[in-house]
């Protein structure tokens, strides 16, 4: 016990040591470059060091995960120390709010309720934000920033959680031939608007399907792209081998090659 509470410390201090140096690298003596930020221009720092944790969790390389969240986390204390220098909050108002989320939500947890699965855990969380954190709609809290395939999966779930939705996956299976036939119809009525009406109509299905099938679409999207990554550049190395580019191959040629990979791949 001794040792745990001598390694709380040292976290302690490790991280009072991390705010300490994020404000000397903003005061007169720090660095130019950091002191030139804003929350604005942070902002794409902040994405990208997210998408770099999950490209570390995705290729399993757990080695570096800790390398990439303490960059996620500079980030967080970024703002936090542009926000005390603009004298709106702190870090420890940052903590102090995710404490008392985590505690409010979690009423099985630190109270009396009884939530068995996790399906009941998601249908009472999004009831705490509605009844305690003034959310004036289910589908209040997707940030409209998020690319458009999450955006969809999470304001479906949302949804889900207050009852808006079908009880098995039947009817979703019809919702996406009906729009398949409506973005049909679009195309022959040939107004562009009406196409990219009915195309959108068609992906938001298709985030339907995903999520009936317990499937991140988003996730789904990014394997299907790697593996279009891999297989083209197969197709390249092959043509290039026969010193030629693919634009002097034919669709047949390429096509082959494509079948070829792609027999290669399974036979793996």
């Amino acid at each position: 016990m001794t040792t745990e509470r001598n390694d709380a410390r040292s976290r302690q201090r490790d991280f009072s040591r991390l705010l300490e140096i994020m404000a000397l690298l903003r005061s007169p003596a720090g660095c130019p470059w950091d002191r030139e930020q804003t929350h604005e221009s942070l902002r794409q720092h902040l994405l990208e060091e997210a998408y770099e944790v999950i490209e570390a969790i995705d290729e399993k390389r757990f080695e570096d995960l800790p390398g990439e969240l303490g960059d996620l986390l500079l980030q967080v204390v970024f703002h936090a120390q542009l926000a005390v220098e603009a004298g709106r909050f702190d870090m420890g108002d940052v903590i102090e709010h995710i404490n008392d989320k985590l505690v409010r939500r979690h009423p099985h947890v630190f109270g009396n309720e009884k939530i068995e699965t996790a399906d009941e855990q998601i249908v009472k969380w999004e009831e705490s934000k509605m009844k305690k954190e003034g959310k004036k709609s289910a589908i209040d809290g997707v940030p409209r920033q998020l690319p458009a395939l999450v955006r969809a999966y999470r304001m479906q779930n949302k949804a889900a959680a207050v009852g808006f939705d079908w009880p098995e996956i039947g009817p979703v299976w019809d919702k996406l031939d009906e729009e398949v036939a409506e973005l049909q119809e679009a195309l022959r009525g040939g107004r562009q608007e009406a196409v990219e009406e009915e195309l959108g109509d068609l992906f938001f299905a298709m985030v339907n399907i995903s999520r009936f099938l317990k499937i991140n679409p988003e996730d789904a999207l990014r394997r299907a792209i790697d593996k279009f990554s891999l297989r083209f550049r197969a197709i390249e190395a092959v043509f290039a081998q026969q010193g030629r580019s693919l634009s002097d191959a034919s669709l047949d040629e390429m096509d082959a090659v494509w079948e070829e990979v792609k027999r290669r791949e399974q036979n793996k």
